[in-house]
């Protein structure tokens, strides 16, 4: 049962894209979403392990995440307040 006090998670799969694709696809998807809302980013590039940080940081949106599953680099962004 989902919790009503938890933002959804959104998932964007870039896996086999190369830089600068996986964070401009993140930004368009970001975009789309309310404020706190979290998207999850599947990448397999391995620039997207600088590439995110330095985007979050850039952006206000805040990099909750960052970890290694099935072969790829998932990465958790919880969308800048307005």
């Amino acid at each position: 049962m989902e919790d009503p006090t938890q933002p959804a998670v959104t998932t964007l799969d870039v896996r086999g894209l190369s830089c600068p694709l996986p964070v401009l696809k993140a930004n368009k998807a970001l975009r789309a979403l309310d404020a706190g809302a979290l998207l999850e980013v599947w990448a397999t590039d391995p620039a997207a392990l600088k590439d995110f940080p330095v985007f979050a940081e850039e952006t206000g949106h805040r990099l909750e995440e960052v970890r290694q599953a099935g072969g790829h680099h998932v990465f958790l962004l919880r969308k800048r307040a307005a």
